[in-house]
């Protein structure tokens, strides 16, 4: 008999609160909204043509040093030995200031890149907070962090519709 209501009672809870209990978590796939959104595309973008035009500029800059390394070259035995190891001390300075400067500007947009990547994830807490509350979801996590999900579970696509609708752009600077 005593075990008889200790398996009704757990059969009254279970019923109770069970169903919240045990609900399933959703997932959101974030690299796909960051690939494939309206402001995650503009954002790459934008990036993308910043770092080509860098890589454009650092190239002529690099072709120009050549070329004068060329000369330089060219002129060892024309000009006296201290005029050539300033000459080449120069040179030295402004390869230096070449790799410097390419270093800093990749560093600038690394840091561009985490910025847009954060202010998106900003702007998207609002959102899936709205989609939970609306839909009753009690937990959301990020794709790559699970190993085998049900796709039912995915709401990728419902959370970049919102997106969609609600931001176009990303600031970058």
């Amino acid at each position: 008999m005593c075990l008889f209501k200790k398996f009704f009672v757990f059969i009254i809870i279970f019923n109770l609160f069970g169903s919240n209990l045990f609900a399933m978590p959703h997932y959101i796939d974030f690299q796909q909204i960051l690939n494939q959104s309206i402001a995650g595309k503009k954002a790459q973008d934008e990036l993308k043509s910043r770092l080509k035009k860098t890589i454009e500029k650092q190239n002529t800059n690099q072709k120009n040093l050549q070329d004068e390394e060329k000369k330089l070259i060219q002129q060892k035995k024309l000009i006296s030995q201290d005029d050539y190891k300033k000459k080449v001390d120069e040179l030295r300075k402004k390869v230096s200031s070449l790799q410097k400067n390419r270093s800093e500007t990749l560093q600038k947009i690394g840091k561009q890149r985490a910025k847009a990547k954060q202010e998106l994830l900003n702007n998207l807490n609002p959102i899936i907070k709205k989609y939970m509350q609306e839909k009753q979801i009690r937990m959301v996590i990020d794709k790559k962090n699970l190993i085998l999900a049900d796709d039912r579970l995915n709401i990728t696509s419902d959370i970049m519709k919102l997106l969609n609708s609600k931001i176009k752009s990303v600031k970058l600077d």
